[in-house]
């Protein structure tokens, strides 16, 4: 209870200190923080099965969560686009495993300002249309036509600045694994599976799949694709594992920031939260000191903060939101504009990140 006082006391002196005053007693921020952490519900470990899952296991993630009504303020659909594909883009150059998009009330009432456009199509409005963009730009551009529908909200893709993750692979290079969608083609073999995976011609695998399904492929080492060779489908996170590849981010869709938390896809939840903020503490990220993590997760908040969207969220109903983080900071003091644009925040922030979450990934998972 002494160290959550000391949190509280710290976070007020933060916001009437000079920042030089605040980043001098870092250790109190950090000890509040492993404090914080180490109060969270413990989860029994999952038995190990075999190597694979466990060096699987030992990967620490970065889950980013971003509020949908970020495209709201937008004045047009290519605008609203561009937008979308600043995030992608941020969240493959700093090598982000998972991009939550999360809606709130405020957003729910907003139906944008391009929403309007071709009402026959349906355009997607708020986290449906950023998921949706999210998507398609993570996809390798030989698959797209097979997995995704001509829809308007995809109207300006083609315009986008490419993500050249890893993954998205030209036709003449050849690598140990590659993204491919299964085909309704039959082997000549009659066995396994047809996968296209944007060479000039297409592999078969040793697993009976439906069409249309995303895979991971295990090329192999032989290139000769006239020799019929089966090859293997693997788990996506299995080049990373072998190869320490970075393979791209996947996309989740949350209804408010309470699911953020609770849908987490991973075994024990999210172990470190950070929210993000300009009433945040300021912390230099030199001095920084992030506890070793499995899987961390950084929020941003939408057009009004984060305080906002949990303000809104029934399940944290009279919670202030400096209680449901870890650690709640401002990555980018002594702004010379009024507004930090949330794609704008996200660049900002990961490089912020950056040196602490290396120093974190080096040591020792508690």
């Amino acid at each position: 209870m002494g160290k959550k006082k000391d949190k509280k006391r710290f976070e007020r002196e933060a916001e009437t200190n000079s920042p030089a005053e605040t980043q001098t007693d870092l250790s109190l921020l950090n000890a509040a923080g492993d404090s914080h952490r180490k109060k969270k519900p413990k989860t029994k470990p999952e038995k190990e099965t075999n190597g694979e899952t466990k060096k699987a296991d030992d990967i620490p993630t970065v889950t980013v969560a971003i509020a949908g009504s970020i495209v709201d303020n937008a004045q047009s659909l290519e605008l609203a686009t561009r937008l979308a594909s600043q995030i992608a883009r941020a969240a493959t150059i700093f090598r982000i495993d998972e991009v939550v998009v999360f809606d709130n009330k405020s957003s729910l009432r907003n139906n944008g300002a391009f929403s309007n456009q071709n009402k026959s199509n349906e355009n997607d409005r708020g986290a449906a249309f950023l998921v949706r963009i999210l998507q398609y730009l993570e996809t390798p551009q030989y698959l797209r036509k097979a997995l995704f529908a001509k829809h308007n909200s995809l109207r300006y893709v083609g315009m986008l600045p490419p993500l050249d993750a890893p993954h998205h692979l030209r036709k003449h290079e050849w690598a140990p694994y590659r993204e491919g969608v299964t085909l309704e083609e039959k082997p000549t073999s009659s066995v396994g599976t047809v996968v296209d995976v944007g060479l000039d011609k297409n592999v078969v695998v040793d697993q009976a799949l439906g069409p249309g399904k995303r895979v991971t492929v295990a090329m192999g080492t032989n290139q000769n694709l006239d020799y019929d060779l089966p090859r293997q489908v693997v788990s996506p996170s299995k080049p990373r594992e072998d190869t320490g590849t970075y393979w791209g981010y996947k996309v989740r869709y949350a209804s408010n920031i309470s699911s953020v938390f609770s849908d987490c896809p991973y075994k024990g939840g999210y172990d470190h939260l950070i929210g993000t903020s300009e009433h945040g503490i300021v912390v230099k990220s030199s001095q920084l000191n992030l506890p070793a993590f499995r899987h961390l997760l950084i929020a941003f908040g939408g057009l009004l903060g984060l305080e906002k969207s949990v303000e809104e969220d029934n399940k944290f109903k009279g919670k202030n939101v400096r209680d449901i983080f870890n650690m709640y900071l401002n990555t980018c003091p002594h702004q010379g504009s009024r507004t930090i644009r949330t794609e704008e925040a996200l660049l900002i922030s990961l490089q912020y990140f950056q040196e602490p979450i290396t120093r974190a990934m080096q040591g020792p998972v508690s």
